[in-house]
């Protein structure tokens, strides 16, 4: 069964008549890995918001675990069931790696009795080590930072996980949980995907055009 799917949907900015987005369908299964390909300007981050519950679409439904995302409280599905790793990292940059990830699992609800520890051994899990997780992100090195956001988007055990333009962090594809969707947006992603992580199992390619 998918545990998300999207359904005919369509968008158009308030006040204009051009869809960004036009009769767009595609299911998402559980343990399976989906790049959604398309030129520049074809929608895809549109269709990243739409899954991230930013907006809901003009038309169509977008289904999580059978239930439109019209009927469930979006900033509750955001926060518990969806994780994002960002192209430009949108870490706390006065925070530290560690206090990043301990937040989000805050934010989300988590109810891992020590948090820490939890957060530790995940930043471990994508090379960074506790001395490097106790210092700020300003101070952390850009491959550093992709690895905390990495970590950030999985700490709260989503159900599905989404890379905006992941290009240069084909680490994701070594350390994802195998047992959730991941749903990448690039063009270019699958040419880096493929080449070095022959391990990884692309399932499916989504196109927007």
């Amino acid at each position: 069964m998918s545990v998300l799917s999207i359904k005919n949907i369509s968008y158009q900015y308030e006040g204009t008549r051009k869809s960004i987005l036009k009769n767009i369908s595609a299911d998402f299964e559980s343990g399976k890995v989906y790049v959604l390909m398309g030129k520049s300007g074809a929608g895809k981050s549109t269709v990243l918001s739409l899954i991230s519950g930013l907006d809901l679409p003009t038309g169509g439904e977008i289904l999580f675990e059978g239930k439109s995302l019209r009927q469930l409280d979006r900033d509750e599905y955001r926060a518990k069931s969806i994780g994002v790793i960002f192209q430009g990292y949108n870490l706390l940059t006065n925070a530290t790696a560690l206090e990043n990830i301990m937040l989000s699992m805050n934010i989300s609800g988590s109810r891992e009795k020590d948090k820490k520890k939890v957060a530790l051994n995940l930043l471990q899990k994508v090379g960074i080590d506790k001395e490097t997780a106790k210092r700020k992100v300003l101070k952390l090195s850009g491959g550093e930072q992709q690895r905390v956001g990495i970590a950030r988007a999985i700490s709260h055990n989503p159900q599905i996980v989404i890379a905006d333009e992941p290009t240069d962090s084909v680490i994701l594809v070594q350390y994802y949980p195998k047992e959730i969707p991941v749903i990448l947006f690039s063009l270019s992603i699958l040419i880096s995907f493929i080449t070095d992580r022959q391990s990884a199992r692309l399932y499916s390619r989504v196109s927007v055009s």
